[in-house]
């Protein structure tokens, strides 16, 4: 792993689509370095409100030049509409990521790796995120804060000793 390096943590969707920056200074340490949403009104086209996610996300990748991107998965509920405006929102994401190394965790996963337990509660999982990166409050909004986690996720997991037990192999 390089001395430092920032990773960008997205939280996918179409109203609102969180993302979190973090540095991670050694191992296993972490600092926080930005985060926020990127909104769209439904009043615009599809077109529209995809292009300036599509947009917003390339200017992050170039402003903050993260080694990792790490997008949370989408959680297919029963709300298929729903699930299908995210997917298309998470494909523009990942298009103006396409000159990094991307990395994509389940809500379950990103719960396990920050908590150690994958059914864990959005206030338990704000909560480690707060200790892990020594912040003073919870961030906010929620979809920065999930898109904090997401960032985390990444850190913790692919800095942990089993991941590197793996790459030796």
């Amino acid at each position: 792993m390089n001395e430092s390096e920032i990773i960008l943590g997205i939280d996918p969707g179409l109203a609102t689509c969180g993302y979190g920056l973090i540095e991670t200074k050694k191992r296993r340490d972490f600092e926080f370095v930005e985060s926020g949403t990127i909104r769209t009104s439904s009043d615009e086209t599809m077109g529209n409100r995809l292009k300036k996610i599509h947009l917003s996300t390339k200017e992050l990748v170039e402003e903050y030049n993260p080694s990792k991107i790490a997008i949370e998965r989408i959680f297919f509920s029963t709300n298929q509409k729903t699930a299908v405006l995210v997917a298309q929102a998470r494909g523009v994401i990942l298009l103006a990521s396409t000159e990094r190394k991307t990395f994509s965790y389940s809500p379950l996963e990103i719960k396990k790796t920050i908590t150690g337990y994958g059914q864990a509660n959005k206030k338990q999982l704000q909560i480690m995120i707060k200790r892990l990166l020594n912040l003073r409050k919870i961030p906010t909004p929620a979809d920065a804060a999930d898109a904090i986690g997401v960032a985390l996720c990444c850190g913790l997991e692919r800095n942990s000793a089993v991941h590197a037990q793996r790459q030796e192999r």
